[in-house]
């Protein structure tokens, strides 16, 4: 006779093996969390040295040319380069690009000259902490540092900034005459703008 108690046994259940009490995908041992990963963003730090280099260089570049430009040049008198695009012309900006505020009473001089030493504080700053590997931000940023400089050394010596790049098509057309440290701005302002619309993004998404 069949022992009772063997009857009253519950079912077993065949698959025995524990569930995980996460959702996986996968390798049901691997959590979901593990599998997508939020790439850590290390900041230059020390490595921000190599990139004021750059901005100095910049810097040094601007002051040694618009130096040649007031050595040999006559003021307002075009030195013919490339005909009839370049020239060399020395001119004095008391204002901001393009001449803005240029006839103001002076005081003009003052507020462009603070205002390109905050930006060149913020700058330094912000170069120490920018991603190591966002190689054209920084690029970009030290460019632009070392032409906020160069014009502010301008504006605290002389009172102006020194210009001499003259582009022009014959007398039909004429582009605001510039130097080297409005080039420095002008390209640093467009890397960090390209590293900010197509590359920043990929730095920041998560890896699977």
């Amino acid at each position: 006779m069949p022992n009772s108690t063997e009857n009253n046994l519950p079912p077993v259940d065949v698959d025995s093996t524990p569930k995980p009490a996460h959702a996986t995908t996968g390798n049901s041992s691997t959590p979901r969390s593990r599998l997508t990963k939020t790439p850590k963003i290390i900041a230059n730090g020390s490595r921000a040295f190599m990139w004021y280099l750059l901005s100095l260089v910049v810097i040094i570049i601007d002051q040694w040319t618009k130096w040649l430009a007031e050595t040999n040049l006559t003021f307002h008198e075009p030195v013919p380069v490339i005909e009839p695009f370049l020239n060399w012309t020395l001119a004095y900006n008391y204002g901001a690009a393009f001449s803005f505020l240029a006839d103001a009473g002076g005081w003009q001089k003052w507020f462009f000259s603070g205002l390109a030493l905050v930006m060149s504080l913020f700058l330094i700053i912000y170069l120490i902490k920018a991603p190591r590997k966002a190689t054209l931000l920084s690029i970009g940023l030290a460019l632009v540092l070392g032409g906020a400089v160069g014009n502010l050394i301008d504006r605290l010596l002389h009172g102006h900034v020194i210009d001499f790049i003259h582009v022009h098509n014959a007398d039909v057309w004429h582009y605001p005459i510039f130097n080297i440290a409005d080039m420095g701005i002008s390209i640093g302002v467009a890397l960090i703008v390209i590293d900010m619309l197509f590359l920043e993004k990929k730095r920041e998404a998560p890896r699977s």
